[in-house]
Protein backbone atom coordinates (compact mmCIF):
# COMPACT_ATOMS: atom_id res chain seq x y z
CA UNK A 1 0.00 0.00 0.00
CA UNK A 2 1.54 3.27 -0.86
CA UNK A 3 -1.40 6.11 -0.38
CA UNK A 4 -3.85 6.83 2.07
CA UNK A 5 -6.95 8.81 1.48
CA UNK A 6 -7.93 11.15 4.02
CA UNK A 7 -11.75 12.74 2.88
CA UNK A 8 -12.97 15.42 4.96
CA UNK A 9 -16.61 16.38 5.26
CA UNK A 10 -16.80 20.24 5.97
CA UNK A 11 -19.91 22.18 7.02
CA UNK A 12 -19.39 25.69 8.67
CA UNK A 13 -15.93 24.69 10.53
CA UNK A 14 -14.01 28.29 9.88
CA UNK A 15 -12.33 27.95 13.32
CA UNK A 16 -11.11 24.70 12.93
CA UNK A 17 -10.12 23.49 9.49
CA UNK A 18 -6.88 25.43 9.68
CA UNK A 19 -5.72 23.36 12.19
CA UNK A 20 -7.18 20.31 10.89
CA UNK A 21 -5.37 20.71 7.71
CA UNK A 22 -1.89 21.96 9.95
CA UNK A 23 -1.73 18.64 12.12
CA UNK A 24 -2.47 16.43 8.73
CA UNK A 25 0.28 18.40 6.98
CA UNK A 26 3.04 17.33 9.81
CA UNK A 27 1.82 13.94 9.95
CA UNK A 28 4.24 11.35 9.39
CA UNK A 29 3.07 7.97 8.47
CA UNK A 30 4.27 5.72 6.32
CA UNK A 31 2.00 6.46 2.88
CA UNK A 32 1.54 9.14 1.22
CA UNK A 33 -1.41 11.57 1.34
CA UNK A 34 -4.04 11.98 -0.18
CA UNK A 35 -6.21 15.22 1.43
CA UNK A 36 -9.84 15.26 0.04
CA UNK A 37 -11.88 18.41 1.62
CA UNK A 38 -15.53 18.62 0.29
CA UNK A 39 -17.36 21.70 1.84
CA UNK A 40 -21.15 21.20 2.38
CA UNK A 41 -21.82 24.82 1.10
CA UNK A 42 -20.35 26.41 4.40
CA UNK A 43 -22.13 30.15 5.29
CA UNK A 44 -19.93 30.80 7.80
CA UNK A 45 -16.46 31.65 5.90
CA UNK A 46 -15.36 28.35 5.67
CA UNK A 47 -15.46 28.62 1.76
CA UNK A 48 -13.24 31.47 1.09
CA UNK A 49 -10.33 30.13 3.14
CA UNK A 50 -10.36 27.11 1.24
CA UNK A 51 -10.32 28.67 -1.65
CA UNK A 52 -7.50 30.68 -0.28
CA UNK A 53 -5.65 27.69 0.74
CA UNK A 54 -2.65 25.94 -1.82
CA UNK A 55 -5.08 23.65 -4.21
CA UNK A 56 -1.45 21.74 -5.07
CA UNK A 57 -1.94 20.04 -1.30
CA UNK A 58 -5.59 19.44 -1.62
CA UNK A 59 -8.48 18.15 -3.73
CA UNK A 60 -11.01 20.19 -2.43
CA UNK A 61 -14.97 19.82 -3.85
CA UNK A 62 -17.58 22.27 -3.45
CA UNK A 63 -21.07 21.38 -3.21
CA UNK A 64 -23.53 23.75 -4.56
CA UNK A 65 -26.07 23.41 -1.70
CA UNK A 66 -26.35 21.98 1.40
CA UNK A 67 -26.59 18.32 1.36
CA UNK A 68 -25.47 16.91 4.70
CA UNK A 69 -22.44 14.49 5.44
CA UNK A 70 -23.56 11.65 3.63
CA UNK A 71 -23.30 13.15 0.33
CA UNK A 72 -20.26 14.63 0.99
CA UNK A 73 -18.64 11.51 1.62
CA UNK A 74 -19.90 10.39 -1.27
CA UNK A 75 -18.31 12.51 -3.07
CA UNK A 76 -15.09 11.67 -1.25
CA UNK A 77 -15.12 8.25 -2.11
CA UNK A 78 -15.83 8.72 -5.54
CA UNK A 79 -12.97 11.09 -5.53
CA UNK A 80 -10.15 9.07 -3.40
CA UNK A 81 -6.91 7.43 -5.67
CA UNK A 82 -5.37 5.52 -2.53
CA UNK A 83 -5.27 2.36 -1.40
CA UNK A 84 -6.36 2.82 1.73
CA UNK A 85 -8.75 5.92 3.05
CA UNK A 86 -10.02 6.90 6.58
CA UNK A 87 -12.60 9.35 7.41
CA UNK A 88 -11.73 12.75 9.33
CA UNK A 89 -14.09 15.07 10.85
CA UNK A 90 -12.91 18.64 10.43
CA UNK A 91 -13.77 19.69 13.69
CA UNK A 92 -10.73 17.99 16.12
CA UNK A 93 -12.78 15.85 17.92
CA UNK A 94 -10.59 13.22 16.73
CA UNK A 95 -7.20 12.84 16.59
CA UNK A 96 -4.79 12.15 13.39
CA UNK A 97 -2.10 11.07 15.49
CA UNK A 98 -3.85 7.73 16.31
CA UNK A 99 -3.56 7.02 12.81
CA UNK A 100 -0.92 4.69 12.81
CA UNK A 101 -2.74 2.13 15.48
CA UNK A 102 -5.67 2.33 13.10
CA UNK A 103 -3.80 1.78 9.78
CA UNK A 104 -2.02 -1.08 11.78
CA UNK A 105 -4.43 -3.54 11.45
CA UNK A 106 -4.90 -3.03 7.32
CA UNK A 107 -0.77 -2.55 7.20
CA UNK A 108 -0.58 -5.81 8.75
CA UNK A 109 -3.25 -7.64 6.06
CA UNK A 110 -5.35 -8.58 9.38
CA UNK A 111 -8.13 -6.31 8.77
CA UNK A 112 -10.08 -4.75 5.44
CA UNK A 113 -11.75 -2.32 7.83
CA UNK A 114 -10.94 -0.33 11.01
CA UNK A 115 -13.32 1.20 13.16
CA UNK A 116 -11.58 3.51 15.99
CA UNK A 117 -13.96 3.16 19.00
CA UNK A 118 -14.12 5.45 22.05
CA UNK A 119 -15.60 3.10 23.96
CA UNK A 120 -12.69 0.53 24.22
CA UNK A 121 -9.31 0.98 25.56
CA UNK A 122 -7.94 3.12 28.04
CA UNK A 123 -7.44 6.53 25.73
CA UNK A 124 -9.13 9.64 27.35
CA UNK A 125 -12.44 11.02 25.99
CA UNK A 126 -13.86 14.71 27.42
CA UNK A 127 -17.02 13.73 29.32
CA UNK A 128 -19.94 15.67 28.16
CA UNK A 129 -23.61 14.75 27.15
CA UNK A 130 -25.25 11.53 28.82
CA UNK A 131 -27.73 11.20 26.58
CA UNK A 132 -25.50 11.46 23.48
CA UNK A 133 -23.59 8.40 25.28
CA UNK A 134 -26.56 6.28 25.64
CA UNK A 135 -28.02 7.27 22.06
CA UNK A 136 -24.86 5.72 20.98
CA UNK A 137 -24.44 2.80 22.78
CA UNK A 138 -28.13 2.24 21.57
CA UNK A 139 -27.85 2.93 17.84
CA UNK A 140 -24.67 0.46 17.98
CA UNK A 141 -26.40 -2.12 19.76
CA UNK A 142 -29.23 -1.83 17.02
CA UNK A 143 -26.95 -1.92 14.61
CA UNK A 144 -24.99 -5.16 15.58
CA UNK A 145 -28.97 -6.68 15.98
CA UNK A 146 -29.36 -6.28 12.19
CA UNK A 147 -25.79 -7.17 10.72
CA UNK A 148 -24.56 -9.80 13.25
CA UNK A 149 -21.43 -7.73 14.17
CA UNK A 150 -20.16 -7.23 17.75
CA UNK A 151 -18.98 -3.31 17.51
CA UNK A 152 -19.22 -1.08 20.28
CA UNK A 153 -19.08 2.09 18.42
CA UNK A 154 -20.76 2.18 15.02
CA UNK A 155 -20.99 5.35 14.68
CA UNK A 156 -17.87 6.62 15.14
CA UNK A 157 -16.24 9.12 12.58
CA UNK A 158 -12.71 6.83 12.20
CA UNK A 159 -13.40 4.04 9.69
CA UNK A 160 -10.64 2.90 7.62
CA UNK A 161 -11.08 0.70 4.92
CA UNK A 162 -9.19 -0.80 1.91
CA UNK A 163 -10.49 0.69 -1.10
CA UNK A 164 -11.93 -2.71 -2.32
CA UNK A 165 -14.15 -1.97 0.04
CA UNK A 166 -15.40 0.70 -0.95
CA UNK A 167 -15.67 0.31 -4.60
CA UNK A 168 -18.22 -1.92 -5.37
CA UNK A 169 -20.50 0.34 -3.15
CA UNK A 170 -19.68 3.79 -3.08
CA UNK A 171 -22.11 4.72 -6.17
CA UNK A 172 -24.84 3.20 -4.35
CA UNK A 173 -24.75 5.32 -0.66
CA UNK A 174 -28.22 6.85 -0.40
CA UNK A 175 -28.05 8.58 2.86
CA UNK A 176 -27.67 11.92 3.12
CA UNK A 177 -27.05 13.18 6.40
CA UNK A 178 -25.35 11.13 9.47
CA UNK A 179 -27.33 7.90 8.16
CA UNK A 180 -24.35 7.14 6.55
CA UNK A 181 -22.97 5.46 9.37
CA UNK A 182 -25.45 2.46 9.84
CA UNK A 183 -25.54 2.61 6.31
CA UNK A 184 -22.19 2.00 5.81
CA UNK A 185 -21.76 -0.82 8.42
CA UNK A 186 -24.86 -2.96 6.98
CA UNK A 187 -23.07 -2.72 3.55
CA UNK A 188 -19.57 -3.44 5.17
CA UNK A 189 -21.23 -6.69 7.23
CA UNK A 190 -22.47 -7.86 4.26
CA UNK A 191 -19.02 -7.91 2.61
CA UNK A 192 -17.94 -10.28 4.89
CA UNK A 193 -14.99 -8.25 5.40
CA UNK A 194 -12.52 -8.61 8.21
CA UNK A 195 -13.42 -5.73 10.51
CA UNK A 196 -11.22 -4.71 13.64
CA UNK A 197 -11.62 -2.30 16.60
CA UNK A 198 -9.04 -0.20 18.25
CA UNK A 199 -9.84 2.66 21.00
CA UNK A 200 -9.19 5.86 20.20
CA UNK A 201 -9.34 9.22 21.96
CA UNK A 202 -12.20 11.35 22.05
CA UNK A 203 -12.67 15.30 22.52
CA UNK A 204 -15.99 16.14 22.02
CA UNK A 205 -17.92 19.34 21.51
CA UNK A 206 -20.27 20.77 23.50
CA UNK A 207 -23.46 22.34 20.59
CA UNK A 208 -22.02 26.12 21.41
CA UNK A 209 -18.37 25.18 20.32
CA UNK A 210 -19.94 23.60 17.42
CA UNK A 211 -21.68 20.19 17.36
CA UNK A 212 -24.18 19.55 14.86
CA UNK A 213 -25.68 16.08 15.39
CA UNK A 214 -29.13 15.99 16.94
CA UNK A 215 -32.14 13.56 18.55
CA UNK A 216 -33.54 13.95 14.64
CA UNK A 217 -30.77 12.19 13.40
CA UNK A 218 -31.15 9.40 16.09
CA UNK A 219 -34.27 8.52 14.88
CA UNK A 220 -33.29 8.93 11.48
CA UNK A 221 -30.54 6.22 12.20
CA UNK A 222 -32.89 4.09 13.44
CA UNK A 223 -34.71 4.02 10.25
CA UNK A 224 -31.66 3.73 8.41
CA UNK A 225 -30.47 0.47 10.26
CA UNK A 226 -34.10 -1.44 10.02
CA UNK A 227 -33.89 -0.01 6.20
CA UNK A 228 -30.78 -1.65 5.14
CA UNK A 229 -30.85 -4.46 7.45
CA UNK A 230 -34.44 -5.61 6.40
CA UNK A 231 -35.83 -4.26 3.48
CA UNK A 232 -32.64 -3.62 1.28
Amino acid sequence: MKKLSIIIPIYNEKDTILNILKVLDNLEIPLEKEIILIDDSSTDGTVEILENINKLNYKIIFSEKNAGKGASLKKGFLAMTGDVAIIQDADLEYDPNEYSKLLKPILENKADIVYGSRFVGGEAHRVLYFWHFMGNRFLTFFSNMFTGLNLTDMETCYKVFRKEVMIPIAGGLESKRFGIEPEMTAKFARGKWRIYEVGISYNGRTYEEGKKIGWKDGFSAIWTILKFGIFK
